[in-house]
């Protein structure tokens, strides 16, 4: 499952996010790294610890909470706190799989990473390269979101960010532990879910067909979640 959400945060939260982050001491991006990444990694990072970028990170997750989109493809039950990266000219990173466990800062608290979460906070347009590249069993995608964008896409995919060779790329990356470990459940799920939505919009929330679908939504992930 490849998800994108556009307009996930406004055109205010964008230019608050822009200005914070020209502010930030940006510290090697490895420093999240693991091992075998760290090897692939050529960015800059905001320091999860800065309280500026703390700051940001709520105000991400709060766009998260209010996302129907969002809520409906990943069913969260758990999300890494947002991490906030730079690319300038020259700075990319290889292909990699991110790790299957995260923990939260220097607790004990950790997020399995179901799905992989990008926010781009930079336009298209201000930079050259720097697109990501995710590979699936139908080969490689591309994708460079315009400011605000998120795209979802399962933790266990190999990607990469292509080298940017303009200008800089701005990003907000984390991770969700979600109440359905498998993708294709979460797929299946996403889709009735969408079908639900447009059948009400036809039929009115008492028609027959709408109560069914419902119905078997709930049943399908009272099934599935771990929650």
């Amino acid at each position: 499952m490849l998800v994108s959400i556009p307009n996930l945060l406004d055109a205010a939260e964008i230019a608050n996010c822009r200005q914070v982050l020209d502010a930030a001491p940006w510290v090697d991006g490895r420093v999240t790294a693991g091992q075998q990444s760290a090897k692939a990694k050529r960015n800059l990072q905001a320091p999860a610890d800065d309280p500026a970028a703390a700051a940001l990170g709520e105000l991400v997750l709060t766009a998260l909470g209010r996302n129907p989109a969002f809520l409906s493809a990943a069913l969260p039950l758990k999300v890494f706190p947002p991490l906030f990266n730079r690319y300038e000219a020259g700075m990319g990173f290889g292909a990699h799989v991110d790790n299957a466990i995260r923990f939260v800062g220097e607790t004990t608290a950790r997020v399995r990473t179901d799905l992989s979460a990008t926010l781009f906070l930079s336009d298209a347009r201000d930079y050259d390269g720097g697109e990501l590249v995710i590979e699936d069993v139908f080969g490689e995608h591309a994708v460079k979101g315009e400011a605000g964008e998120l795209v979802l896409y399962p933790g266990s995919s190999l990607h990469r960010v292509e080298p940017v060779t303009r200008g800089a790329r701005l990003a907000a990356v984390f991770w969700v532990q979600s109440m359905v470990r498998r993708d294709d459940q979460r797929t299946l799920l996403q889709r009735l879910d969408e079908d639900i939505v447009a059948t009400r919009a036809a039929l009115g929330d008492a028609d027959p067909t709408v109560l069914s679908l419902t119905a078997g939504y709930h049943n399908l992930l009272r099934m599935w979640a771990d929650a």
